[in-house]
């Protein structure tokens, strides 16, 4: 590529942006390098999506606590992010445990993914990106592994000129608002991906931590909401099926995609190929389908023997039963996905 990154800061701590000494597999955590790999992603979007938006939030504050990896610097070949090892504390929880991938180099990917210091397969985990090569090792990776992988093909979205998306004002007597934490439950109980404590923990950091709007009623009750997430995608719109058809999602994607556009940060999504009410909704709203599949794939080893550390946990967020889990590995088979509701995004 030729571009050569600045020189560290003097106040890097030492080793911080070389990371292990180890071939194939530096984490880089020195705020210019980072700088400079958000401007190089830039430079290859959209295919770039998933990770840039994900370092994109490392730069600003990294609420999620993510950090990111590539197999060599400057001249890289592949970008992982991942938790870092203090977020992915349980081992089970594949909603925090969240990676994203893109690759210049097939060899570099199926290196970086099968290097255990990278991924911890040892852990259920999802993975997102929008290459057929992060599909196929990770595949075959698990299967090697001997472990389950579940696969949710999407299709992914982008607004090529959001300050030009059409705005629609909400219905008299409702007003928007960033999604509350106390509707956490209601969004939980909404979503595929729910009914078990893991996806309220993940559904209450999104709320706390990224951009999010909703619709309420005269009563403040939540009608129509969207949220965002780590790789700040939209995702997990939905909307009352008492309160369809009166295009009240179209107000709440205009709203929250001026935020994350005054922000600096793409706007876009990835709907699963029968989510037709989503793909009408935004594209009713200019977004434009972008070529490709946005691959979320989902990676268990196997808890259903283990015990959760319920340490890890709080008193109001217990870790989910065994009763839950098989609720959660339910919706998970439906195919239901991000997005996967009546008249979402």
């Amino acid at each position: 590529m030729g571009l050569l990154p600045p020189r560290c800061p003097s106040h890097c701590p030492a080793g911080s942006c070389e990371g292990p000494s180890r071939p194939a597999m530096l984490i880089l955590s020195c705020p210019s390098k980072l700088r400079l790999l958000e401007g190089m992603l830039r430079r290859g979007l959209p295919d770039m999506l998933p990770v840039y938006g994900a370092v994109m939030h490392v730069n600003r504050g990294n609420p999620a606590g993510q950090e990111v990896l590539v197999d060599s610097w400057p001249e890289f070949k592949m970008v992982l992010t991942r938790p870092r090892r203090e977020v992915a504390r349980d081992p089970s929880d594949y909603f925090t445990n969240l990676y994203t991938a893109f690759y210049r180099d097939e060899g570099a990917c199926r290196a970086l993914l099968g290097n255990s210091r990278a991924v911890d397969w040892g852990q259920a985990f999802q993975i997102l990106g929008l290459q057929d090569g992060v599909y196929e090792n990770i595949r075959d990776i698990a299967r090697a592994r001997d472990l389950e992988m579940e696969t949710y093909p999407h299709r992914p979205l982008l607004h090529p000129d959001p300050p030009a998306m059409p705005q629609y004002r909400p219905d008299r007597g409702l007003r928007l608002a960033p999604v509350s934490p106390a509707h956490a439950m209601l969004l939980r109980d909404t979503w595929p991906f729910g009914g078990n404590s893991w996806s309220l923990r993940y559904l209450s950091c999104l709320i706390r931590h990224f951009p999010s709007a909703c619709l309420l009623d005269p009563e403040g009750t939540p009608i129509s909401w969207c949220l965002t997430d780590p790789l700040a995608a939209l995702t997990h719109g939905y909307t009352l099926p008492e309160h369809r058809g009166q295009h009240h999602l179209r107000s709440v994607v205009g709203t929250l995609a001026a935020q994350l556009h005054a922000h600096g940060f793409p706007v876009y999504a990835g709907v699963l190929p029968h989510n037709e009410p989503s793909l009408h909704v935004l594209q009713r709203l200019s977004f434009r389908i972008l070529p490709g599949v946005f691959y979320l794939l989902v990676v268990r080893p196997g808890f259903a023997q283990s015990q959760p550390a319920s340490a890890l946990d709080s008193a109001q967020d217990p870790a989910p039963s065994s009763g839950e889990r098989q609720h959660a590995q339910q919706h998970v088979a439906q195919g239901e996905g991000s997005g996967g509701e009546e008249d979402t995004a």
